[in-house]
């Protein structure tokens, strides 16, 4: 099978019977701006849409999220690299709208190597996640069986028109199974997180996210 590669006139690319060589097509191909990429089992993605403000919103604010965890944990190293393309040549790719690493052992980008992640040699992270502005679907089926399959330990949705927060550990068997705390953060509650979320609908993210901030050191 080839695939096409005149993507850039559509905003999604969507196959089930693809091959590694049409991903490395399609990531290498300098006419195809892709913004999210993912392939697993034959099942390519592509989305070549640009991201919306409420995207970057939520996005940003889970960013300051992190940053406010690890102010309040000051001896836990923690890296947050969102967007960044994570491989395992030949069977997995994805680039999460988020990717923390918490411990020892945060791969670190040396010069001369290619710009992304390669799970052969590097280990993955500790939790990603997906925002969902228009992905819901996707995050919760695909997505969240390609993440499995690497076995990340926490994966994320979070589903920016309902503002929910749909939280996943992994659990013996490989597969995910819903947490009420998160299991990297800890101390961080899921339900606390999505009373942040709604507070978007009035206030800036940084407002809520300062919020957020409150509420953990009230319940230290």
């Amino acid at each position: 099978m080839t695939l096409s590669l005149k993507p850039a006139t559509q905003p999604i690319l969507e196959r089930h019977s693809a091959t590694w060589q049409d991903y490395v097509a399609i990531r290498d191909h300098p006419a195809v701006d892709w913004q999210k990429l993912s392939f697993y089992q034959g099942w390519l993605w592509v989305n070549m849409g640009k991201e919306g403000p409420e995207h970057a919103s939520v996005s940003d604010f889970t960013t300051i999220v992190f940053g406010f965890w690890a102010f309040l944990h000051p001896d836990v190293p923690l890296q947050s690299c969102g967007r960044c393309l994570i491989e395992r040549p030949e069977t997995h790719a994805c680039a999460p709208d988020l990717v923390l690493y918490k411990g020892d052992n945060i791969p670190k980008y040396q010069p001369g190597e290619p710009r992304r992640i390669d799970l052969r040699y590097q280990r993955a992270p500790d939790l990603v996640g997906e925002i969902a502005d228009t992905t819901l679907s996707i995050d919760l089926d695909e997505q969240k069986q390609l993440y499995a399959s690497l076995g990340i330990p926490e994966y994320w949705v979070i589903d920016v028109k309902g503002r929910r927060v749909f939280a996943f550990g992994l659990a013996e068997g490989g597969q995910y199974r819903a947490i009420a705390q998160s299991q990297v953060l800890s101390g961080l509650k899921i339900d606390l997180l999505e009373q942040a979320l709604e507070r978007l609908a009035e206030e800036t993210n940084t407002a809520a996210a300062n919020w957020l901030l409150q509420q953990l050191q009230s319940r230290a």
